[in-house]
């Protein structure tokens, strides 16, 4: 098993730079690569949450990647510098795929920003103008209670939008604003960037039912109760609520109760992307989820339900040690590897004490 983790750490390293451009954009899957199945869906894009990870997982590995993406995200997203806001992916070139308005996106960024200066946090002044730029744009969306555009969360299904005639929000996308705004306070220090992250703070208390005992993924005049594993982001990486707090312990149940299906996590409840474009047969599970839930009860202190969440996707790994975006149980395989998926399995590894 160890060997096998070396080995997927170094391919982990490989993707990174095969990820992160000549202009510095880091893409979801660089399918130009031989290793990319020409049945592969195409990635090669820029989605600024992907890439943040990716850069706190290079932080972890000591791969330099980080400066020349806040560099490409000071220059070049179409709009951002006249918008203030990040939507949902970008060509290499900077150029708008997609008018979806994904808040967390721009929350995540200033959390990898400050995450690669933390030992340095003079040094993230050279960043001052994209900082500003992405918490006075989340400050100026946010409406008191919701955002202004109507957002999707981080799986930017279409039909799951939020209104502002119904004042919800996505709890997920509401937790990565605040831990930015947060980060973004600590490197700059503009009060109104905590005042905005406390009011946030308010709503996402708001959104754990007391009915159902666990944190609803979007809350307002109307509500959605289907249980999403990316709440799991409430403990990690946006440290709204403690691992071990009753509410996220009912909440991480009711995930494993509906979202695990022989040992793989699935995204939400009647999910059908399969990657595929037909989406006919139905999901798979997503590693990056596995590895999010291993971090979760590694920081929870539970290290065996921690590594069986681990080595689930570390023995479906095949002899090229890349790691996909879902795995199935029948034929599909879908596209591999995902940086992503990677990046969440650096940080897990991190979590178990298998990289210093």
């Amino acid at each position: 098993m160890n060997k096998k983790i070396e080995q997927l750490i170094s391919s982990s390293k490989q993707v990174f730079y095969d990820c992160s451009l000549e202009n510095g954009g880091i893409v979801a899957a660089n399918i130009t690569k031989p290793y990319y199945s020409r049945n592969s869906a195409n990635y090669f894009y820029v989605w600024p949450r992907d890439a943040s990870y990716v850069c706190v997982a290079a932080d972890i590995l000591g791969v330099d990647i980080q400066e020349p993406f806040f560099n490409w995200l000071t220059d070049r997203p179409e709009d951002f510098k006249k918008e203030g806001l990040l939507f949902q992916r970008y060509a290499a070139n900077g150029r708008l795929e997609g008018r979806q308005f994904q808040p967390d996106q721009m929350g995540s960024v200033l959390w990898a920003i400050h995450h690669h200066f933390k030992n340095n946090p003079s040094e993230a002044y050279k960043y001052e103008t994209l900082i500003r730029r992405l918490a006075d744009g989340i400050c100026n969306d946010w409406k008191e209670t919701y955002f202004f555009h109507n957002s999707s969360d981080l799986w930017e299904h279409s039909e799951r939008r939020t209104s502002s005639k119904m004042e919800n929000n996505f709890t997920y996308s509401l937790a990565a604003c605040v831990q930015g705004l947060k980060s973004a306070y600590i490197m700059l220090n503009n009060k109104r960037w905590r005042e905005t992250a406390d009011e946030m703070i308010d709503k996402i208390e708001e959104a754990y039912s007391e009915e159902k005992k666990y944190f609803l993924r979007n809350h307002g005049k109307i509500s959605d109760y289907n249980i999403d594993a990316s709440l799991l982001g409430l403990v990690y990486p946006f440290s709204i609520v403690k691992a071990n707090d009753e509410r996220m312990v009912n909440t991480v149940k009711k995930i494993e109760e509906c979202l695990i299906f022989n040992g793989g996590v699935h995204r939400f409840q009647f999910d059908y992307y399969d990657g595929e474009g037909t989406a006919q047969e139905g999901a798979g599970a997503w590693p990056l989820l596995n590895f999010w839930m291993s971090i979760y009860w590694s920081i929870y202190g539970d290290k065996k339900k921690a590594l069986e969440y681990y080595n689930w996707v570390v023995n479906k790994v095949g002899d090229d040690n890349l790691i996909p975006e879902q795995i199935f149980d029948d034929f599909r395989e879908g596209i591999k590897p995902l940086a992503w998926s990677h990046a969440m399995f650096v940080i897990a590894s991190k979590h178990l004490g298998y990289i210093n």
